[in-house]
This record gives C-alpha cells, structure tokens and sequence, in this order.
C-alpha cells in the first residue's frame, strides 16, 4: 500500500500554505510599486527652496573654481555648422589656430572670444554662436568647439548718406552698394560714389579678401576715378584714375601700392606761378608703409594710454620719365595721462612730416603741388592720427607759403587792376603740437551722455625745403615760423566721430594765414 501510496502523483494545486506565502509576496510588491510611484511623483514635483540653493551654491562654486584655478583642457575638434555659400576653410583660418592653442578652461573661453569677434568682423554672418561641449570619453581633459554661423539672408546691402565739412563750408553725397561673399572666401565686392559739392567727387569700384587659400593676409584690389577742386584754396583742380593694391594688413602693420595717372588743370587761369607750371600730367607709382599702435582706452576721448604711426611712402617705382620720385615721411605721437578728478585726462600729440624728391638733381627741383603738406581746418588733433595737419583757428589750406594769383586787369579803362588773392602752395616740412586737458561736467545728463568740455593749445609750422631751400633752413627761422592758438569748447562724442563747437583765440599768425578767433564747428572722425 505504501508503495501504491508512493507511486500516486502529486497534486499541482497549491496547498494553504503556498497560497498565503503568495498573498505576502504580492503584497510586498504592491507596497514596492507605491514607494516607487511616491518617489516617481515626488521627483516630478517642483524642487524645494532648500534644493534650489543647493544647486546654485554647486553652480558658484564650479564657476569660481573654473575662473580662479587651472582647469586643464584641450580642444579635440572645431565642428562648423550653418554655412552654406562660406567655405569651411574660411572659418577655420579664423578661429582654429587661437582656439587649439589654449590649454585651460579660462584660456579657451578667452580664444571663444577672440574668434567670434574674428567671424563678426568679416562682415558677412548675421550671427555668429560658439559653444563648448564635451570631448570623446576616451580622451578625458578634451572640448569640442562647434561653430555656428548664420549667412546674411541677402548679400547685396546699400548705404546712402549726405555728410558735411565745415571747415572746407562744403558737402557731399555718398552712395555705395556691397555684394557680399559671392565666391564663399568672405570676398566682398563693393562700388561707390560720392559727389561733393564744391570740392570732391570720386566712383569706385573694388574687392576685398580676408584670406585666400594660402596667403594668411589679408588683399585687396580698387580703381577709382577721383576728382578734387581745390580752385579756391590752391587755383588747381585735380584729377586722378588709379589702381590701388593692399598687400599686407595686419593688426600693426599695413602696406599698400598706389598707380595713378593725375592731371592738374586751372580752368580759372588765375593761378599763381609756382601752381601754372605744375599743371599738366604726371605718374603716381608709390609704395605706402604704414606701422601703427594704438593703446589708449578710447579713439574719440582717450584718457590713459598712447599711440604711434609711423608712414614712409616712396614714389618713382614705374620706369617712365613722368613717374614721380619722392620720399614722403610721417610720424604721429599721442599720450594721454588720467588726473583722477571728473574724468579729466591731459592728451599730449605731436606731429611731423617730410618730403622731399629722389634722384639726380632732385634738391634743386620743386616737390609735387599734390604731394606736399597744407595744413589747418577744424579736425580735432585729440582723436585724428592722419599726420601734421591740424590747427585749430585756421581755415583749411590756410597755413604755410602763399604766392599772389595772377592780377586782373579791370575792364573799366582806368587802368586800375583787381587783386585776386593768393594760392597757398603747401610745404616740404610740417610739424604740429598740442596739448589738450579734457573733463566732465558736474552734470549728471552731460556725464551719461557722454558729453564733456575741454580746453587746448596748439602750435605748427609749414615750410619750404625743395629747390635748394633747405639752404637757408636754421632753428629760429623754424621758431619764427610757427602759428599757434588757444581756446576751450564742449566735446560731444559718438560712435562714429566727434563733434566740438569752440571757441579759438588767435595767438599768432602770419601775412597770408587765414586764421580768426571766435567759434569753430569742427567734427573729426577716428577712422
């Protein structure tokens, strides 16, 4: 029976026991499901006061120690997005070499910076957004950089402006029409014209290069047909087409060739006879060097810092008999010190230039009239770096020698005749000076405007050295022969240039100089 009892099957029911240990593990789930549903709702509910300012002192935390201490990182890749006409080679020339070569967190935001400002300044993005993410995690301590740019939606851009020069009492009227990027290099192809009234015109057409395949400079190519009347200053008007070629642009250093067929002509013919027998045609080929620095916090109102140019020109490098050979030298020097009270700073600017011919017999023969130096007019020495040609109080190509115009005869009878003025002729030497002491209004509006008043003293001198007049050159004559003035005005400066309204006292002048005390508009732009 035994065996018969051994030898029946099991039941496969469950007993009594199995079905509670059951009901129990069941109900152990359930209540693991609800704690897991309650953490599930308690993570979605909003996080606490307490957590937020976890996490914001987590966050403090983690960026002072990036900006404070030494994160060492790398850039594995510089990933570009967006473009589409802009070739990626462009782009990299741009940011690559400055971003791979920071090795620290602080210095690779640094170089983010420096690049995005690259890419704005080529003028063909209308955004530019640098971000960094994480390197391949095999290569712990690595970045990768991803560049994004959106193109302008349009290339083809216009501008239009009227513009005035109350020192010259003359206006113009520009136009130009830009074409940008059209071969993907950041090339911009651009035409312009500009027609002044009583003065200037000038058509051009050009292009541009910020790099092209290998050459790590930037090029550039116009021609322009230019027109300048300078009938009542001078007796002469002067027409120029030229090609002119950029070189070399860097940061300090800017090196250009200008070839230009030029013609002098005095419709009035009532020049003088140092302009009649310089009119007719002559060859500009020249060579132009330009080395700038410029520290100063500020080119419109500079209150610490300095600056220096420095410009050598050298002309007659086409071999043709018309071809102007000179060496035109410039130099310019401006500090300015900070006092320490209402913003005031003391700028302190001097100015030289020389020009004299090359060749054999050249000291004996007369400096090209288009060439040489005039000084005066209203822009301020403060802000401008073009050379020794700033004196305040004076009429524009009012300073230096002058000869008498040719004398009319009146048609009356009497025999009387009818002064007609003096041409001023320019000079070989020039040098200018200034000191100007700048300070804010105890006005809180003028302040946050920007606008502030200043007082100044200029001095300079033009003279003659060609046709073997270096001869007779000796420090007092030079002494002698400076202009100076004085005077204090309100300064209202802005983005794109600085307008003063002053008034100047006329300290000393010569016979023919065109200097007068009273109020003077003058608005100078530091470009």
């Amino acid at each position: 029976m035994e065996s018969d009892s051994e030898s029946e099957p099991k039941s496969t029911f469950p007993d009594q026991e199995d079905l509670d240990e059951l009901e129990d593990e069941n109900y152990d789930n359930d209540e693991d499901e609800e704690e897991e549903e309650e953490e599930e709702e308690n993570s979605n509910s909003p996080p606490s006061k307490a957590q937020i300012q976890a996490e914001q002192v987590k966050m403090e935390s983690l960026l002072r120690r990036l900006s404070t201490e030494r994160v060492p990182l790398r850039v594995h890749d510089v990933i570009i997005k967006g473009n589409v006409r802009t070739k990626d080679s462009l782009i990299e020339s741009e940011v690559e070499a400055i971003l791979k070569e920071a090795t620290s967190f602080k210095q690779l935001l640094r170089a983010a910076s420096v690049a995005n400002a690259r890419l704005r300044r080529l003028d063909i993005f209308e955004s530019v957004n640098i971000t960094l993410e994480a390197g391949p995690p095999e290569l712990p301590g690595t970045a990768n950089v991803v560049v994004e740019v959106k193109e302008s939606k349009n290339p083809l851009t216009g501008d239009f402006g009227v513009y005035s020069k109350p020192e010259a009492r003359s206006w113009s009227a520009e136009a130009s029409l830009k074409l940008k990027n059209m071969l993907g290099y950041g090339d911009i192809w651009d035409g312009s014209l500009a027609y002044g009234w009583g003065q200037a015109s000038e058509i051009s057409t050009g292009v541009s290069l910020p790099k092209f395949k290998a050459l790590s400079t930037p090029l550039s190519a116009r021609i322009s047909l230019l027109s300048q009347d300078w009938l009542k200053f001078s007796s002469y008007k002067e027409r120029a087409l030229g090609l002119s070629l950029g070189l070399l642009s860097t940061e300090k250093h800017d090196l250009s060739y200008n070839l230009s067929w030029r013609t002098l002509t005095d419709p009035s013919q009532m020049s003088s006879h140092t302009v009649r027998r310089q009119l007719g045609h002559n060859l500009l080929s020249a060579l132009k060097y330009t080395f700038k620095i410029d520290s100063r916090d500020s080119p419109v109102r500079p209150t610490r810092g300095h600056a220096f140019v420095f410009t050598t020109q050298i002309g007659g490098l086409f071999p043709d008999v018309r071809s102007l050979r000179f060496i035109r030298q410039e130099f310019d020097l401006r500090y300015a010190i900070p006092l320490g009270f209402y913003r005031a700073a003391l700028n302190f600017g001097v100015s030289s230039g020389v020009l004299f011919p090359w060749g054999s017999g050249s000291l004996s023969t007369p400096s090209c009239l288009a060439d040489r130096f005039f000084m005066g007019g209203s822009a301020s020495p403060v802000c401008s770096l073009t050379g020794p040609t700033s004196l305040l109080g004076f009429k524009a190509r009012g300073v230096g020698p002058a000869e008498p115009r040719r004398v009319l005869k009146d048609n009356s009878g009497d025999g009387s005749s009818n002064d007609s003025g003096v041409d001023h002729v320019g000079g070989d030497l020039a040098v200018t000076a200034f000191a100007d002491l700048s300070f804010d209004f105890p006005f809180r509006a003028f302040r946050e405007a920007g606008i502030h008043g200043h007082a100044f003293a200029c001095t300079g001198t033009l003279s003659r050295m060609t046709e073997n007049a270096f001869r007779g050159f000796s420090f007092s004559k030079f002494r002698d022969s400076l202009r100076s003035s004085v005077g204090f005005g309100i300064v209202v400066p802005t983005k794109l240039f600085r307008m003063e309204v002053n008034y100047v006292h006329i300290l000393k002048q010569h016979e023919h100089d065109q200097g007068k005390t009273g109020i003077q508009f003058g608005f100078s732009s530091p470009l």
